[in-house]
């Protein structure tokens, strides 16, 4: 066995190791949904940038960067503008509400009714984001085993279900901190000064790489409107806020590791410009990822840099897959069967099910599915054209009612999802027009319908201030 096949197998048993360890502390249902809402700041930031800098961060990021130059980092800038501005404006309000799920927010700033198309929407966006992340194990075991794709999926793929369903989100927080810590020296550490050093320094690359709108205003703006709003209602990263110990640590710690993913963004840009450069002509951009580790590294290094590609890749699938079952579980089958008795190891031997179970699913669709980018740009505008408008008017306008959340919901998506079949899946258009039409959906529908009850609002306020009551919409921990 090569060294750096070696250090890749170590770093997969570790990961099921930590799965086991986090086993011992998931006893009840908040320890295995949440980390028993007791992250600080450095598990919180790093287990946070770990989350959102998957593969289309890093491999992507390098490959964005490897056509595009500098133009490259956008899409991770993106990403880490929208974790700046939730940490520093809503991260501390949402995590005194003590929920599980968006939509459970939705239902205590509303009243019920207002939970279950949310959950349907959210539902498909985590379980699709699980999917393109599960994909993503055939680029990186392809070039470090030559194994075929399918293959590919089903190590990366297993392992993940196995260590987060051992240990529900305490197994994830502590895979994820490791997985941190080695993207941070892979990528800044050993990648970037190698491919820099190795392709002449800043000198040496094209003068039109260091051009920062090469990739075009339009998609720099569509980055934005997808990503940065995307990650400030996705259930994936709710639910990591919702692990902080308190309003502080969500808001503090969450803007550093903002910052980190903007640093990110620029050094895999920097990377791919390097990658450009070293090797030359690749017919498919998502290869320089590979193809400059191949030619600039020596095995060990190559294992660990590699590792810190699957640690982006298994972060983000883990994260969204415990999204997925949390959000079926909460919002969809407690809503079908009625509240949900029994005991704390109960639940949580429920919640181990669903896992596996969304984990085994995303697996055989990822193996099927060839399209990705089309994938992901269909479950983030869906997203965030049916969902944004009524999640951040419930937090910034306290006349929205719950006919208007319902009715921007069903008008926001079904707008994205129509002008997506007249204009095309990766088209500018569907996004802005679902977006137009929930906001005037709202607006029109919240004006003309009574105002939100005002127990519930008052609920609201005391669930906001970090007060615990005796309110009914939404669980407390």
């Amino acid at each position: 066995m090569s060294m750096d096949v070696a250090v890749v197998v170590a770093y997969l048993v570790a990961m099921i190791a930590f799965g086991f360890w986090g086993k011992r502390r998931a006893r009840t249902e908040s320890d295995f949904l949440v980390a028993g809402r007791r992250l600080g700041p450095l598990l919180y930031a790093g287990t946070l940038s770990a989350l959102v800098l998957g593969g289309a961060s890093t491999i992507g990021g390098v490959g964005l960067g490897y056509e595009y130059g500098l133009s490259g980092m956008w899409l991770v800038v993106a990403i880490g503008t929208g974790v700046l501005l939730l940490s520093l404006l809503f991260a501390g309000r949402i995590q005194r509400l003590r929920v599980y799920t968006v939509s459970q927010m939705l239902q205590l700033r509303y009243g019920p009714g207002s939970s279950v198309l949310s959950g349907v929407v959210m539902f498909g966006y985590t379980l699709m984001l699980t999917v393109t992340s599960t994909i993503a194990y055939a680029t990186i075991f392809a070039a470090l085993l030559d194994l075929p794709r399918v293959p590919s999926i089903l190590v990366g793929g297993l392992v993940v279900v196995i260590y987060s369903a051992l240990g529900g989100m305490w197994s994830i927080t502590l895979t994820d901190f490791v997985q941190f810590l080695i993207q941070t020296v892979g990528i800044f550490l050993i990648l970037l000064p190698i491919v820099l050093v190795q392709a002449g320094g800043f000198s040496a690359l094209p003068p039109e790489a260091l051009s920062p709108t090469t990739i075009g205003g339009d998609t720099i703006v569509t980055y934005f409107v997808i990503y940065t709003f995307g990650l400030l209602i996705g259930q994936d990263i709710w639910q990591r806020v919702f692990t902080a110990r308190s309003p502080g640590v969500a808001r503090w710690a969450g803007a550093a590791s903002g910052v980190y993913c903007l640093l990110y963004g620029v050094a895999g840009a920097l990377v791919g410009m390097g990658a450009s450069v070293l090797v030359p002509g690749l017919e498919e951009r998502g290869d320089a990822f590979t193809a400059v580790v191949s030619a600039t590294m020596t095995p060990v290094l190559a294992g660990l840099v590699l590792a810190a590609a699957l640690a982006a890749v298994m972060s983000t699938a883990s994260g969204s897959l415990i999204a997925t079952a949390t959000v079926f579980g909460q919002d969809i089958l407690q809503r079908l069967r009625g509240r949900a008795d029994g005991s704390e190891e109960e639940h949580v031997r429920g919640h181990r099910l669903l896992i596996v179970a969304f984990g085994l699913v995303a697996i055989v669709i990822a193996c099927l599915l060839q399209d990705v980018v089309a994938a992901l740009t269909i479950a983030y505008d869906i997203l965030v054209g049916g969902l944004l408008v009524p999640i951040l008017g419930g937090l910034l306008w306290r006349r929205a009612t719950i006919v208007g959340a319902v009715a921007a919901m069903a008008a926001g998506a079904v707008a994205t999802l129509v002008t997506m079949a007249v204009f095309g899946i990766e088209a500018n258009e569907p996004i802005y027009v679902g977006l137009v039409a929930g906001l005037v959906t709202f607006v029109v529908g919240s004006l003309v319908s009574r105002p939100t009850a005002p127990e519930v609002l008052a609920e609201w306020d005391r669930r906001s201030a970090g007060e615990r009551s005796a309110g009914v919409q939404a669980p407390a921990n």
